[in-house]
């Protein structure tokens, strides 16, 4: 199976939910890894998600029913950078 990523982005000011901002598998996710370590942006692993989020367009918000997954990767996030 090949790799896949989502990246996300999220300004409150702007947004009421995250946006999809680049997704893909094989090469182009490896890119979007290598950019995100690059600037010590934080990646979460978790197959099941990405899959939902790689049904989202690009530069859409994510939809309402994906609310909850959303929250928990900015948990993740949050406890991450607060390390």
């Amino acid at each position: 199976m090949k790799e896949k990523a989502v990246a996300l982005k999220y300004d409150a000011s702007t947004n009421s939910a995250p946006k999809v901002t680049a997704k893909g598998e094989g090469f182009t996710a490896k890119n979007i890894i290598k950019i995100a370590e690059e600037n010590d942006i934080p990646i979460k692993k978790d197959e099941d998600l990405v899959e939902l989020l790689s049904k989202v367009d690009i530069d859409r918000e994510v939809p309402a029913e994906m609310y909850q997954a959303i929250a928990e990767v900015f948990s993740f996030l949050y406890k991450t950078s607060k390390k």
